[in-house]
C-alpha cells in the first residue's frame, strides 16, 4: 500500500517505523531539511516541502497514493493537507486534530472535508487513563468485542493466591478467564494450563467486563477506589482527563508551573484545584497531599520528569500511579520499579492508525481484522478478526487446530454471545475471535495464524 505521511514529529516517526516494518511503500513529507537524517535508517522516500501544497503532494505521488496521514504540529495545516489531497486524488485521509476548540466540530469537519479519520493523541491518552482509574488494581486494560471483553494486566504479588500455582488450578477457582500472556523478567510466554505463576510475574488476563470486579474478589485482591487524583502538569491531556474525572465525581488537583496556563485551567475547570508550582519539587508535592491522594498522574512534557515524580509517588505509597512516557526504552529500563501504568499518547495514536491501515488491506473472504492492540512494548499483539466463509478450520475444536507457535485464541463471539474458549470451542462464519500473539512477524490475515 502506498502511504504518504506529512510531518516527522513524534507521531509521524512512530508511524514511519511501524508501517515501514510492514512493507508499505512510505513517503514522508516535512519542511525541515534535517528530516533526511531522522529517517535515514528506514526504507522510505523523503520529500522536503509544505505538505498542504499541491505541488509537494504531487511530488510525493498523491495521485497514486492509497492513504495520506497529516500529523504536523498544526491542526489547520493537517486539515488543509487532507482537503487538498482529497480534492485532487481518490485517497483516504487521516488528520491529527488536537485543539479542544475543534472537538465539537470534528464530526461535521470529517464529513465536510472528506476525512476518513481524525486523531487526537491527548484526548486518547486522557480516555485511556480514565479507563485505568476505574479499576486501579489493573496496570493496563484493553477493550475488545465492542467493549464486552478486556485484556487486563496484573502483577503477581508475593504471598498472593496467584503465586506458585499452575494455571489449571487458577481456572478451577476463577472460571470465565484466560491468562493469555505472562511477562517474566523481560521474557514473554503464551502459557498452557501447566504453567506455574511466580511472584513478580505480570499476567495478561482475558475476561468479560462484567466479571472484572468478581475476578478481583476471587483472586482475593482488595478492590481500590479512586476519590482524589493529583495530576502533575497542566497539559491538554490533563485538561481532558480532569473534565472526565470531575464529571464522575472524583476530586482533581492539578499542579502546573506556567502562570498563564494556570489561569486558563482555573477558568476552564472551576471545580478543580489548580496549584501554580513546580511539580518535580517533592516538598511541594508533600504540601499538596500526595500521600493522601488515591492516584497520581504525571503529565509534564518531559519523560524524565514524569518518571522521577512517579517513582517518588510510588515510594510514598500512592496506591495508583500513571506515567506518561513517549520513549519506550524508558519503560523497559524502569520496568517494575514503580512507574505503575505507563501511557504513551504517541503510540496510542499510531496504533489506531495502523489498525485503520491494516483494515484497508483486508480481504473479507479470508477473515478481516477489526482491531489491533500492541502491548508490552509492542512485543505482544492482540487482534480481533471476523471469520470469513473461506477461513480454514471452521467448526473444528480449537484443540485440533494447528496454530503457529506463540498464538492463542482467547475469545470467541458467536451470535452476540462472547465466551472465553476452551479446547472444545469452535468458530463459525461471521463469528469474531480475539487472537493474542507474541510472534514478531505481523499477522495481516486470519489464516496466517495457522500452521
Amino acid at each position: 500500500m502506498k502511504i504518504i505521511i506529512v510531518g516527522d514529529g513524534k507521531v509521524g516517526l512512530a508511524l514511519t517505523r511501524q508501517l515501514s516494518r510492514e512493507d508499505h511503500d512510505i513517503t514522508v513529507i516535512d519542511s525541515n531539511p534535517r528530516v533526511n537524517e531522522t529517517l535515514e535508517k528506514y526504507d522510505v522516500m523523503i520529500v522536503n516541502g509544505n505538505g498542504a501544497s499541491l505541488e509537494t503532494l504531487r511530488e510525493a505521488g498523491v495521485e497514486e497514493a492509497d492513504l495520506v496521514i497529516a500529523a504536523t504540529s498544526s491542526d489547520e495545516i493537517n486539515m488543509l493537507c487532507c482537503v487538498t489531497a482529497k480534492y485532487f486524488a481518490d485517497v483516504h485521509t487521516i488528520a491529527r486534530v488536537r485543539n479542544p476548540a475543534y472537538a465539537e466540530q470534528l464530526i461535521r469537519l470529517r464529513r465536510e472535508f472528506g476525512l476518513s479519520m481524525t486523531i487526537n493523541p491527548e484526548l486518547q491518552a486522557a480516555n485511556e487513563i480514565f479507563h485505568l482509574l476505574q479499576y486501579p488494581n489493573f496496570l493496563k486494560r484493553e477493550s475488545f468485542a465492542k467493549g464486552r471483553i478486556e485484556i487486563v494486566e496484573l502483577e503477581v504479588k508475593a504471598g498472593s493466591r496467584l503465586a506458585d500455582i499452575p494455571l489449571h488450578q487458577l481456572y478451577q477457582v476463577a472460571g470465565g478467564i484466560l491468562v493469555c500472556a505472562v511477562e517474566r523478567k523481560g521474557e514473554i510466554t503464551i502459557p498452557n494450563g501447566s504453567f506455574v505463576l511466580q511472584a513478580g510475574d505480570h499476567i495478561h488476563v482475558t475476561a468479560q467486563v462484567l466479571n472484572l470486579a468478581m475476578l478481583l474478589k476471587t483472586l482475593e485482591i482488595t478492590p481500590q477506589r479512586v476519590r482524589q487524583v493529583l495530576i502533575i502538569g497542566g497539559s491538554r491531556t490533563a485538561f481532558h482527563l480532569a473534565k472526565r474525572l470531575i464529571k464522575a465525581g472524583i476530586g482533581v488537583k492539578i499542579i502546573e508551573q506556567d502562570h498563564q496556563r494556570c489561569l486558563e485551567l482555573a477558568e476552564q475547570l472551576p471545580k478543580a484545584s489548580i496549584i501554580e508550582g513546580d511539580g518535580s519539587q517533592f516538598q511541594l508535592l508533600a504540601q499538596e497531599g500526595i500521600e493522601e491522594s488515591n492516584a497520581v498522574v504525571t503529565l509534564t512534557n518531559m519523560d524524565e520528569e514524569n518518571i522521577v515524580i512517579s517513582l517518588y509517588a510510588n515510594h510514598v505509597g500512592v496506591p495508583k500511579v500513571v506515567t506518561k512516557v513517549n520513549r519506550l526504552e524508558y519503560t523497559n529500563m524502569f520496568d517494575g520499579s514503580g512507574l505503575g501504568s505507563v501511557i504513551s499518547p504517541r503510540d496510542l495514536c499510531s496504533a489506531n492508525i495502523v489498525h485503520y491501515v491494516r483494515a484497508m488491506g483486508n480481504t473479507p473472504e479470508g477473515g478481516s481484522m477489526l482491531s489491533l492492540h500492541r502491548m508490552i512494548g509492542e512485543r505482544l499483539e492482540a487482534l480481533e478478526f471476523a471469520i470469513g466463509k473461506s477461513t480454514r478450520y471452521i467448526g473444528t475444536p480449537l484443540k485440533n487446530i494447528p496454530l503457529r507457535k506463540g498464538v492463542l485464541v482467547s475469545c470467541i463471539t458467536h451470535r452476540g454471545k462472547t465466551i472465553i474458549p476452551n479446547g472444545d470451542s469452535c468458530f463459525y462464519p461471521d463469528d469474531i475471535i480475539l487472537v493474542v500473539t507474541s510472534s514478531e512477524r505481523p499477522i495481516q490475515q486470519l489464516d496466517e495464524i495457522f500452521v
